[in-house]
């Protein structure tokens, strides 16, 4: 006698990063983007700076209606970022800005003693950090979603002066 059990495949592991090509028109020019979405999880430390080399500019995005993924910015990815590589430019992204309205979300922002993050609160953050702009999308809507990826290019074709001066020091 023979029998066959059926069963569902082991759920697959996260994966450490995604990755996306997106072409955009700046001044008619096509530009294609090379995305890749990288894993936040703390499993991944490790292996996330694995994937930085050779990039041209990074976006760190936030959520404009989570306080802790803004801290996380401050605390977490620019230190990461500018460690691994400190010469590369870096906009900073508020995302989710359609749910800045959203009358659910609002309430549960205020049953934990929160509120969405304005626009101003990620400007003086781009500021303090040094970000080359701050600019803000919903993916839902497509909301300045064009403006990101436009910003990001003219950031990577035109990357900030931030090499050492050089200095004579006579004694």
């Amino acid at each position: 006698m023979c029998t066959s059990f059926l069963c569902a495949p082991p759920p697959l592991p996260p994966q450490v990063f995604d990755n996306y090509a997106v072409t955009v028109m700046i001044g008619g020019e096509p530009y294609t983007l090379g995305l890749f979405d990288t894993a936040g999880q703390e499993d991944y430390d490790r292996l996330r700076p694995l994937s930085y080399p050779q990039t041209d500019v990074f976006l760190v995005c936030f959520s404009v209606v989570s306080p802790s993924s803004f801290e996380n910015v401050r605390e977490k990815w620019v230190p990461e970022i500018s460690h691994h590589c400190p010469r590369t430019p870096f906009l900073l992204v508020g995302t989710q800005v359609d749910l800045r309205d959203d009358s659910n979300t609002l309430e549960k922002l205020a049953k934990n003693k929160q509120r969405a993050l304005s626009c101003e609160s990620g400007e003086k953050l781009a500021r303090e950090l040094k970000a080359v702009k701050y600019v803000e999308c919903s993916a839902l809507t497509q909301r300045g979603l064009k403006n990101v990826f436009d910003e990001a290019i003219l950031a990577a074709l035109e990357p900030p002066d931030n090499k050492p001066k050089k200095r004579c020091v006579l004694l």
